[in-house]
């Protein structure tokens, strides 16, 4: 457990800021009436995405590995960190979905079908769910995250040749 325990203070972290950035997309009308803009605003969440995980990754470093952490060690914690974040995600979708705004969900299966995006209610309920979005929530999650560690790491790493 202690191996792991800088990874699932910073899942815990990231979903806190997820569930903050969903508070901030409905505040702003993301969620209602500028729900038009969701689709494009809701990626910039990347940004703060990527500033936990790089911030996750220094303080493994600096903090377990005592400053001195190869490529390997990074990777191997960001993947650990990314599957936990993923399967933390359901629980933060849940509480997107059931507690933040409930109104999501009929709001863009309403406007995908006037807008065309679907041509009927069901195939829009179809995409837009709580079962759906925990999904790929999860999916996405473990995926962005290896990709962003195995990018993150080309910098973060400790750049000598003594060490593996």
């Amino acid at each position: 457990m202690e191996k792991i325990k800088i990874e699932i203070k910073w899942a815990i972290l990231f979903s806190v800021m997820g569930l903050l950035w969903m508070v901030l997309e409905k505040l702003c009308g993301l969620h209602g009436k500028y729900i038009d803009y969701h689709l494009y605003l809701t990626n910039l969440f990347i940004i703060p995405a990527i500033w936990v995980m790089v911030l996750a990754l220094k303080d493994k470093k600096k903090n377990f590995y005592k400053g001195q952490m190869t490529y390997k060690q990074g990777l191997i914690s960001g993947i650990i960190l990314s599957f936990f974040i993923a399967l933390i995600s359901p629980l933060t979708q849940w509480i997107t979905t059931y507690v933040i705004t409930p109104e999501y969900f009929p709001n863009v299966i309403k406007r995908s079908v006037e807008i065309g995006y679907f041509k009927t209610v069901t195939e829009a309920e179809a995409n837009f769910n709580y079962p759906n979005y925990a999904k790929q929530g999860a999916m996405g999650a473990l995926i962005m995250g290896i990709i962003t560690t195995a990018i993150a790491m080309i910098f973060i790493r400790t750049k000598n040749s003594n060490l593996n």
